[in-house]
């Protein structure tokens, strides 16, 4: 068995004792296996499949509200997008999920790191993002490791068409994670069975949507762990549904390893995602839908609300450690959500900075905005900049301040060292900072993100104006978007 190169998987047991008061329900064999995994120096470790139940947006968020959920699979790579092998060592895994209209495949396999942020690797993940970067950052991944599935138009323009879906999700929405460990022998047989099938598309809402797939490859390795709800979701497998039953699978199966986490939206000015639902759960929530049902059809609408209110029980961000992709320290990657407490504390400090210096000039419009006012004023200045790489490949933005051109890093690995201008990356800071402390993003904050962007936050004011690690002159060049 390889050395263990699943992220999620080695920050959860990095985290397990902060968890395990949380989770006290949990019997004393999973326990001591836990403690085992944590306290022991382990060469080897247990592969692991990850169903990921990603909250809506858009116009799903707006009506159906189902969202989208996909596999995470720390054991399986991928050769191509649609030709999967077993991981080398230090290989993190692939995300699989159906899709409908992207090439005509079925299943596509996309790393990790790429399907959540649209770049390679950690260090370009941006702070705070806004629709162009994100386009940008797509665009530039396809360009790099997709034309085959997504080629450019004849003039050499960005092609249209749902390519999109499959890198960068967590800039539209938050993803809950919940990991059962799998053994390399049914990986091998996985990977045996989707390479010898036909991969053509087969998409259908109502018997083959993107939780029929999940479904499909979790009972592959635990066979009827989960099912569809004839009731619930009127008969149509949902990703909420199989998430309940993925966390009833694992409780009552103990002896697998198993953990529960969150990977939050990335700070930005996209709207947020909201809450996932079942079909049934949408409909009723409707007043006016559940109440003439209840009057006229009482047994029926009955019978239907005692499953509305079962269905809205399961609480996904319940006892969900929060992910961070930042974190130095392995520990850190892994930990509870920010509390009340905290949350106040770290406006606090925040305040007391801001106060003390002024970050940037804000957009004279004769009005006050409120506490969101820098907020306001970072997101108008980067929906005028254009977004661009460094030489580095991560992502930076040139963008206007007076009279000149500014360049601005835009990832914690960047932002000091390319940044033209303190004030500018400073403004760009307190923007996620503030994000990040609003009551509703709290639960889904971890404090050690928030310390670190705070420390970065009171370095860059300390730095002599328009000096942030190099001057224009020395920055390196960047390939920004046309």
């Amino acid at each position: 068995m390889q050395a263990c190169a699943n992220p999620f998987e080695a920050w959860t047991r990095d985290s397990c004792t902060r968890s395990s008061s949380i989770r006290a329900s949990w019997s004393l064999a999973r326990l001591c296996a836990i403690l085992f995994f944590c306290l022991g120096s382990i060469p080897h470790a247990q592969a692991g499949a990850t169903l990921l139940l990603e909250e809506p947006y858009s116009y799903d968020g707006a009506f159906a509200g189902t969202g989208h959920v996909a596999v995470y699979l720390s054991n399986v790579c991928s050769e191509s997008p649609v030709i999967l092998r077993r991981c080398d060592a230090g290989e993190s895994g692939v995300v699989l999920s159906r899709y409908d209209g992207v090439a005509g495949y079925d299943w596509i396999a996309i790393p990790l790191i790429s399907y959540l942020y649209a770049v390679d690797r950690p260090e370009a993940v941006p702070l705070f993002a806004d629709e162009k970067l994100v386009a940008f950052l797509r665009d530039q991944y396809r360009r790099d490791y997709l034309e085959a599935l997504a080629p450019d138009r004849a003039d050499g323009a960005t092609p249209a068409g749902n390519w999109y879906e499959l890198v960068g999700s967590a800039y539209d929405r938050t993803i809950y994670g919940f990991e059962i460990e799998t053994s390399p022998e049914q990986d091998a047989l996985l990977i045996s069975k989707l390479n010898s099938q036909p991969n053509r598309q087969r998409y259908n809402f109502v018997k083959r949507n993107c939780a029929d797939f999940v479904r499909e490859v979790i009972d592959f390795y635990y066979p009827h762990a989960l099912h569809r709800s004839l009731i619930g979701d009127l008969g149509v497998t949902t990703p909420k549904q199989i998430a309940k039953m993925m966390v009833k699978y694992s409780h009552h199966h103990p002896g697998l390893m198993s953990s529960d986490f969150l990977v939050p939206q990335v700070p930005g000015s996209l709207k947020r995602s909201t809450p996932v639902h079942g079909i049934l759960e949408s409909v009723m929530a409707a007043k006016k839908y559940m109440v003439p049902l209840v009057v006229l059809h009482p047994y029926i609408g009955g019978g239907l609300l005692v499953e509305y209110f079962g269905h809205r029980r399961f609480d996904p961000a319940r006892n969900a450690l929060v992910f961070s992709v930042d974190s130095v320290d392995s520990h850190d990657r892994l930990s509870p959500p920010m509390t009340r407490d905290e949350r106040l504390r770290y406006q606090s400090r925040l305040d007391e900075m801001s106060q003390a210096a002024s970050v940037i000039d804000p957009v004279k419009e004769g009005k006050n905005e409120g506490k969101n006012k820098e907020v306001k004023t970072w997101e108008r200045l980067q929906a005028s900049a254009t977004p661009g790489i460094d030489t580095s490949g991560r992502p930076v933005l040139q963008l206007r301040a007076g009279e000149a051109l500014a360049q601005v890093g835009v990832s914690r690995d960047n932002i000091l060292v390319v940044s033209d201008s303190s004030q500018l990356a400073a403004g760009l800071l307190e923007a996620r900072i503030r994000q990040e402390l609003r009551p509703a993003a709290a639960r889904k904050t971890s404090p050690s993100d928030v310390e670190r962007d705070l420390t970065l936050y009171q370095h860059l004011l300390s730095l002599p104006p328009r000096e942030a690690g190099v001057t224009p002159s020395s920055a390196p060049a960047t390939a920004t978007l046309q």
